[in-house]
């Protein structure tokens, strides 16, 4: 199999940062998912190099043993192993640094005759690899991950059924074992890594399971007191406003908050803070009844 340059396949250099690796990642991922290029088998190639290219370059130390192998970094360990036992037994040259290896092999050659080639005898060996992980996004709104719900998707051409828990939070991970790239010489398969891209377009903040809400509440409720009609993400509730309730007073409604992710029917709380808005725009009774009222508290 030809050799590829991940940093090509991404469009970066190698000096590209964690943050431009996932950039460019993510661009050639929507650009070529099967999704949007169905029975086209050059986008197919294209999308499975780019996953493949992500998994190696996102990774820092899997990033560092591409740089310094190539190719071959999955089988880093294993050299060090042996160019480790060589230098014990004091054989020289063949592995030490690469120098004086002899044989007409290049590089990969060498690393082939190691791992996958023939051995002396003539007789082939094969290593079982476990094979490339993949990565994908999951882009949803906030009130879809309010509930337990069922996804069907469709990754690298294949049909997935997902169950995505409540509560599940922006930027989480999860991985489905299996669902990668094969492995080769009967090596297990890899896995699947989808991100979750969780956007809020409610009139809620979000921290971690708490919710937070700020309601507008009119003067004379804020003085005389009353029942007020507020939102929770869930529906309606009435909640008593105690007569002399101040401006950024707070609320906690317990368990009216955000579903804690995997821990069935377990909510946080919803803290909602009162903003009293000043009447404006007072007809002349008004006014004097606010001055009549003035006048009785300077008594």
């Amino acid at each position: 199999m030809a050799f590829i340059d991940y940093y090509k396949v991404l469009g970066i250099d190698k000096s590209a940062t964690e943050d431009e690796v996932k950039k460019a990642y993510r661009k050639l991922a929507r650009k070529y998912h099967p999704d949007l290029n169905p029975n086209n088998k050059e986008a197919e190639q294209k999308f499975k190099e780019a996953n493949e290219a992500n998994e190696v370059l996102s990774h820092p130390e899997n990033r560092k043993k591409y740089d310094q192998y190539g190719e071959n970094w999955q089988h880093s360990e294993e050299f060090e192993k042996q160019r480790q036992q060589q230098s014990r037994s004091g054989q020289q040259g063949g592995f030490g640094g690469f120098e004086g290896f002899s044989g007409g092999g290049d590089y990969s050659d060498f690393f082939e005759s190691m791992f996958g080639g023939r051995s002396a005898g003539g007789r082939r060996q094969t290593r079982q690899s476990k094979g490339g992980d993949f990565n994908a996004e999951l882009h949803l709104n906030l009130k879809d991950v309010y509930t337990t719900q069922k996804r069907e998707l469709t990754i690298n051409g294949k049909k997935i059924r997902l169950t995505i828990p409540a509560g599940v939070e922006n930027g989480q991970v999860i991985k489905i074992s299996g669902m990668g790239g094969e492995g080769s010489n009967g090596g297990p398969k890899g896995d699947l890594y989808i991100t979750f891209t969780i956007e809020n377009k409610t009139k809620f903040k979000l921290d971690k399971s708490n919710l937070y809400f700020t309601v507008n509440l009119d003067l004379y409720t804020a003085i005389l007191g009353g029942e007020i009609t507020v939102d929770t993400f869930d529906g309606k509730v009435k909640l008593k406003v105690l007569p002399g309730t101040q401006n950024g007073t707070k609320v906690k409604l317990k368990g009216k908050g955000f579903p804690v992710y995997k821990k069935e029917g377990v909510f946080g709380d919803l803290y909602i803070s009162y903003q009293i808005a000043v009447p404006t725009e007072l007809t002349e009774k008004e006014k004097d009844l606010f001055e009549e009222l003035a006048k009785l508290k300077n008594q």
